[in-house]
């Protein structure tokens, strides 16, 4: 898949080791995303990748190692900080506020923002662009089915303007058919938004349907970085873990 992107890194992890007690969750891990770009972190379940995302997200604090973004040092940035200068996360397991309306989860990814007449217009654009999320604003989001939950998600994510979605596991949970409508999105929002996108994933298959490029994480380690989908295809580790060849 070709990409648009800059060649200077809009993202930039160097070195990045995160424990658990005893646990080393992330040892010298590195990587980078460069705008307008797709990259995959792909890996097992419990490998690392969601402590990497929310490591980037500063909900975690890192043992070792520095995070960049867009050339300034964000490593013990705190999240409010970095959610202002432009990342954006989508949880695993999409996090609603169940008891509370999809338009306040809505309302809630702009809790940086204060500028209320734009944020009221964004708020329509995201349900021009979940049409099945503006049918259902005055409905709870905890009533929601997954697919539309992790829809929701996105749109929340999205309400904080950001210059890089990060977006954790979108798979988990969902069945296939809805997957592959979630994945759909994300690289309709690429092409039509040029949108920048870490996604932490463990289904290669609908990973590389739009990722640019990636990376193989296994034991908190990266194993592996593809320049392109077809070099993470043909590496001898995919083909084992994944592919079954």
């Amino acid at each position: 898949m070709s990409t648009l992107a800059s060649d200077a890194p809009l993202l930039t992890i160097e070195d990045l080791s995160i424990r658990y007690g005893r646990v080393q969750a992330l040892e010298h891990v590195s990587l980078d995303v460069r705008t307008g770009e797709v990259v995959a972190l792909i890996g097992a379940n419990g490998a690392g990748k969601s402590t990497a995302l929310r490591s980037i997200s500063r909900i975690i604090p890192v043992q070792r190692g520095r995070i960049a973004f867009a050339a300034r040092d964000i490593t013990g940035a705190r999240p409010s900080d970095v959610v202002r200068l432009g990342i954006a996360q989508v949880p695993e397991g999409r996090r609603m506020l169940a008891r509370q309306t999809v338009l306040d989860n809505l309302l809630l990814g702009a809790y940086t923002r204060a500028d209320t007449a734009a944020i009221q217009a964004d708020v329509e654009q995201q349900f021009a662009r979940f049409p099945r999320l503006a049918e259902r604003r005055r409905q709870l989001a905890g009533t929601l089915s997954g697919g539309e939950q992790q829809m929701l998600a996105i749109a929340r994510a999205l309400m904080s303007t950001p210059r890089i979605l990060l977006v954790d596991e979108p798979s988990v949970g969902l069945a296939p058919i809805l997957v592959s409508r979630v994945i759909a999105k994300i690289r309709e929002l690429k092409a039509q938004h040029d949108l920048t996108v870490l996604m932490a994933e463990q289904n290669f298959n609908q990973a590389t349907k739009i990722a640019d490029r990636g990376y193989i994480i296994v034991h908190g380690q990266i194993e592996f970085e593809g320049r392109s989908t077809r070099e993470l295809t043909e590496h001898d580790l995919v083909k084992k873990y994944y592919l079954g060849l």
